[in-house]
């Protein structure tokens, strides 16, 4: 079972990572790189939309939001430059680090967002 469950989460770290690769070839239509967009960015970022604190609810998102994603990305690529690309991710995944300045970059990107919003609401209450 621990292996099975080993096996879907490496699959999914694939998919996404074949996801973000393909997000800028011009043969992907426009209505499946947005969805492609939103998903990669959803599961690349450290804030969640329901947070994991919350008892239950909160690993629900990761459990149907990013697979749901996923899925739909990948109905909505082309078979052939899915095909291209799940073979430069996986040639990629195997050779890959961390990138901990995407990292970096991403949690800056949702602080600001954060700061940002916090001063829009908090001049809205005064």
């Amino acid at each position: 079972m621990l292996m099975r469950w080993k096996e879907i989460v490496r699959k999914l770290k694939e998919d996404i990572y074949t996801l973000y690769l393909a997000a800028n070839d011009p043969r992907i239509p426009f209505g499946a790189k947005v969805v492609l967009v939103v998903t990669v960015a959803y599961a690349f970022s450290p804030i969640d939309i329901i947070p994991d604190f919350i008892p239950l609810i909160g690993y629900l998102d990761d459990l149907l939001l990013l697979p749901l994603g996923i899925w739909l990305c990948i109905k909505l690529i082309p078979d052939e430059v899915l095909a291209e690309y799940r073979a430069k991710a996986k040639a990629q995944i195997l050779k890959r680090k961390p990138n901990y300045i995407m990292a970096a970059f991403i949690v800056i990107l949702w602080l600001l967002l954060g700061y940002w919003f916090y001063q829009t609401w908090a001049a809205h209450l005064d």
